[in-house]
């Protein structure tokens, strides 16, 4: 009996210094953070306090949503500032060139150098990724404005024929009336559609290009004339242009400096001319 009442005493204090060594180590054991999410918001509960009531706890607020890219970025205000001119490929002994311009030859139409500008101010433009930022869809909205200024004393007139008043030339070869001005504005409504190649996505000035089309409606058009003794005349018409142009368009991205280029599909002009424009210059963008 009284070795039976000696060995219930061993086992108790054994059983009660093994649940002491647990209690220890539970102790001892850092307390885990308490986590809560609510939508794309997570909240966190540092354990642990300094005082008797817990109210030191610190808590730490992250949204899950914030490391995400945008599948679509929108950038306002574009602006393109370049040069204009066109491919001639009129036969100016056709019928249709000398209806339209009577008299004219090779040298009538011939630009200034560095004169005729193109500025083109995009309201928006979008670019939509469709494979790991690097292939995206590029589309948009604004004005192609075309400044056409001319070595020649030509002039634009609303009813047939479209040019008038042709060089006057004496009799020693030298012409007659000279303009200080002489340019053709064309400006047009324009949509252009792209497919973007960006090959460094994570870099804000990225290297790629982006190439596609563009569709413009011609809402005004304007011939102004300023003669050597400084008298102006504005004519406003569409003279003949094509109320639609449509152009192949492309642009190149060198980190944070970007060209654009264009050259439209046909001629400009509906009839007697034969003109293909062109534009090409740097943009100023974001993207």
């Amino acid at each position: 009996m009284k070795r039976i009442f000696t060995l219930c005493v061993a086992l108790c204090t054994l059983t009660m210094a093994f649940a002491q060594t647990d209690t220890t180590g539970n102790q001892n054991k850092p307390p885990a953070d308490d986590t809560i999410r609510i939508g794309g918001m997570v909240i966190i509960r540092k354990a642990g306090s300094k005082g008797k009531d817990n109210d030191n706890k610190e808590y730490k607020i992250t949204n899950r949503k914030g490391t995400k890219k945008s599948n679509l970025k929108t950038n306002w205000w574009i602006f393109d500032i370049g040069f204009s001119n066109y491919n001639d490929n009129t036969n100016y002994a056709s019928i249709g060139a000398q209806a339209y311009a009577p008299g004219s030859n090779e040298t009538w139409f011939e630009l200034k150098d560095g004169k005729s500008r193109n500025v083109n101010v995009w309201i928006f433009m979008q670019k939509l990724n469709v494979a790991k930022n690097v292939v995206n869809l590029k589309y948009g909205l604004g004005l192609e404005l075309n400044n056409y200024h001319y070595k020649r004393p030509i002039r634009y007139d609303a009813n047939p024929p479209a040019i008038v008043n042709p060089p006057i030339v004496s009799l020693d070869g030298t012409v007659g009336r000279t303009y200080s001005k002489n340019k053709l504005a064309a400006d047009y409504v324009t949509v252009p559609m792209m497919i973007n190649f960006n090959f460094t996505p994570k870099r804000k000035n990225g290297f790629g290009f982006s190439a596609g089309i563009s569709a413009g409606y011609l809402y005004s058009a304007r011939n102004k004339t300023i003669t050597s003794d400084e008298k102006k005349q504005k004519a406003k018409d569409d003279f003949g242009l094509e109320k639609w142009k449509l152009s192949y368009i492309g642009e190149l991205s060198l980190g944070p400096i970007r060209f654009y280029g264009s050259y439209a599909f046909k001629n400009m002009y509906e009839k007697g001319l034969d003109m293909t424009p062109y534009n090409f210059g740097i943009r100023f963008s974001n993207w």
